[in-house]
């Protein structure tokens, strides 16, 4: 099969190779996925560039966690029924070497779930991390229906999300973003407001918006370099879930403060979600794939052979939508 894969860390041009690898057979409890598309998220570059040092040691990696496509065959314990099931699949190259840069995978069954008709495989290789992320940060700390909300990078691959698993829930939200054409895309994804992030003292124009009510839930993107602002806008008791902290990597906590206002930090990342918690941000993906409304910010699809092309769009930041490689 085709298939792009490293065996060293490095810059995506120098390190990712192209060519024939063995096509995978489906073992106990596994499918296998005629892959159609893959999706570059900002962990897949992380681990290509070395932020996961030991990740080579079992050999060379073929990279990424999300994609879409069709099942093709099934191992034992796995009904026949499955077989032509358009599918999404998350998480596959987690704690092993084999992801979704191939033109076939095997994996466990419960990480390929039906992709609804309704949803284009373009859309199915956005719907792992990026949607499963935003889904834990919204719902992690119960119900959301008339709180107040703030989604900081709401333009982004998880807030844009998180915005509209919100909003769907019955939350008011505010979303923050830096320029004109992110913060229509907010609006149009649910926020009543925008602030821009860029701008001193934001989080006081939050309280601007609001009349001076003050946030139950935030939801993340940057933890160390936007918590002084955060602390300024949130209430008593408040929750900031987080997915990242790429700015300030190592950031130091004004714990009195913190303690003082009974503050919940969640990290969040998928992986580390209970089964629960996946299977029910699947189930409620599916219904709104399904139903239809949610929208999809995809901001470049790239053919197979520009792979490191779409791990440098990642890498560079400019983009605000997700980057999906056609298989």
């Amino acid at each position: 099969m085709k298939a792009c894969w490293f065996d060293a860390f490095g810059a995506a041009h120098d390190v990712l190779q192209q060519g024939d690898w063995p096509t995978p057979e489906p073992g106990p409890g596994e499918v296998l996925v005629q892959l159609h598309t893959t999706g570059v998220n900002p962990s897949d570059v992380k681990k290509r560039a070395g932020g996961f040092p030991d990740l080579l040691a079992a050999g060379p990696v073929i990279p990424h966690s999300d994609g879409a496509g069709v099942i093709t065959a099934v191992g034992e314990g796995v009904s026949p029924s499955r077989v032509d099931e358009r599918v999404f699949v998350y998480q596959a190259q987690y704690g092993r070497q084999l992801g979704t840069a191939a033109e076939t995978i095997a994996l466990d069954s419960t990480r390929a779930p039906v992709l609804p008709d309704a949803a284009s495989f373009e859309v199915g290789a956005c719907i792992g991390i990026p949607i499963m992320t935003a889904h834990r940060c919204v719902f992690a700390d119960g119900p959301v229906a008339g709180q107040l909300i703030l989604v900081t990078g709401g333009a982004g691959r998880v807030g844009h999300y998180a915005i509209q698993w919100a909003h769907r829930a019955g939350a008011r939200v505010i979303a923050t973003a830096s320029n004109e054409e992110d913060a229509t895309a907010c609006r149009e994804a649910g926020a009543e407001a925008v602030v821009n992030h860029r701008v001193p003292d934001w989080g006081k124009a939050v309280l601007d918006l609001t009349e001076g009510q003050k946030i139950d839930r935030v939801i993340d993107v940057e933890f160390g370099a936007n918590l002084p602002e955060l602390l300024n806008c949130v209430r008593i008791g408040a929750t900031i879930a987080t997915y990242s902290s790429t700015e300030v990597p190592e950031p130091a906590l004004p714990f009195r403060t913190m303690m003082f206002m009974d503050l919940t930090v969640r990290m969040v990342i998928v992986y580390a979600m209970p089964e629960e918690a996946k299977a029910q941000a699947v189930a409620d993906t599916r219904r709104a794939l399904t139903e239809g409304g949610l929208q999809h910010r995809i901001a470049q699809t790239l053919p197979f052979e520009q792979m490191a092309k779409a791990h440098e769009v990642i890498e560079e930041g400019s983009v605000r939508g997700c980057v999906v490689v056609t298989i």
